[in-house]
């Protein structure tokens, strides 16, 4: 009897503890880079959460007959995970519930989609067949190099997408974006981000093409972070795209989405669609990760309706590119 107790509340920490601390972490928003990583999980919370809830109601049931002392700190574990699912899913819910205002009458939709090159080890020809596949009218590349680039201009690239802004870099060089359109696009201007970030025009849409710096460097992360949302505050942009490595739940995530930019996934009511990592690249204890974070984004402003978005699998790489489909409001 003793070892099934001592089994039970091993399990109640092993399942209260993560989760606990995703709570005080997203609620914190802090500032080591260690802990800014650690909020990228927080809907994993939501799973963990209900799992201890479920556990600790099935320990009451079985302490109806033993001591108060003890069911009632089975009960306050049930209580706490309550508590913490509550929350959670009132951080997640406007990813399956929001209000989404529909595109205006005969609008055209516009396909655009953002890839993470990882410095350039992704199959670039793969990337060329999904956007023609796709059918992109826009695509925002990041960490792509010149031998990749090459690569893609031989798959095609250029009869699919005949403008583009931005050049690639050296090999493994994870600081280039690039932008690839099918219509012609304006002056392009770099904004203050450690990687390369791009405001540009197509037509009269405006683009804010992003990658700021991982949370590896928190600082940098935050400049970063700052420095794209005063570029889309100057600029109005009507999409916000690339790689943030943010997710929704990050305060620089939350501050755009106050400001009007808000996900495609989102607005769309698409739920959880985790870009991070992919293809097994990212190992931990000698077992490869699942897409566990959602840090590839498309934004829209005001003007513009998000219609739908899905990830897709690019061989190589550690992020899975993102397709969204918006239109005019």
């Amino acid at each position: 009897m003793r070892a099934r107790v001592v089994v039970l509340w091993c399990a109640l920490l092993a399942l209260a503890l993560p989760a606990l601390f995703l709570t005080a972490v997203r609620a914190n928003d802090p500032v080591a880079g260690r802990l800014v990583g650690a909020e990228a999980f927080t809907p994993l919370a939501i799973p963990a959460y209900a799992a201890l809830l479920l556990l600790a109601l099935a320990a009451l049931v079985a302490a109806r007959r033993g001591r108060g002392t003890t069911r009632a700190l089975r009960a306050v574990v049930a209580a706490v995970a309550v508590a913490g699912l509550v929350v959670h899913l009132a951080w997640f819910s406007a990813r399956v519930s929001g209000d989404n205002p529909p595109p205006a009458a005969g609008a055209d939709p516009l396909t655009v989609m953002t890839a993470n090159l990882y410095g350039g080890r992704a199959d670039g020809i793969e990337l060329v067949r999904v956007a023609s596949d796709e059918d992109v009218d826009l695509l925002v590349v990041e960490e792509i190099t010149e031998t990749e680039l090459a690569r893609m201009e031989q798959a095609g690239l250029d009869a699919l997408f005949p403008h583009r802004i931005g050049d690639a870099g050296p090999a493994f060089d994870v600081s280039h974006t690039m932008v690839f359109s099918r219509e012609p696009l304006g002056r392009a201007e770099r904004v203050n981000t450690a990687h390369e970030s791009w405001l540009v025009t197509r037509g009269d849409l405006t683009l804010l093409a992003v990658h700021p710096f991982a949370p590896s460097d928190p600082e940098q992360w935050r400049a970063d972070h700052a420095a794209v949302l005063a570029a889309a505050k100057a600029s109005d942009p009507d999409l916000v795209v690339g790689d943030f490595n943010a997710t929704l739940d990050h305060a620089p995530m939350r501050a755009l989405a106050d400001h009007g930019w808000r996900s495609v996934a989102e607005l769309a009511n698409e739920g959880w669609q985790p870009t991070w990592p992919s293809n097994g690249l990212i190992e931990r204890f000698g077992l490869p990760l699942p897409s566990l974070v959602q840090i590839d984004h498309v934004l829209v402003g005001p003007r513009l309706a998000a219609l739908s978005t899905h990830t897709v699998d690019i061989p190589g790489t550690d992020h899975r590119a993102v397709v969204a489909e918006v239109a005019r409001k």
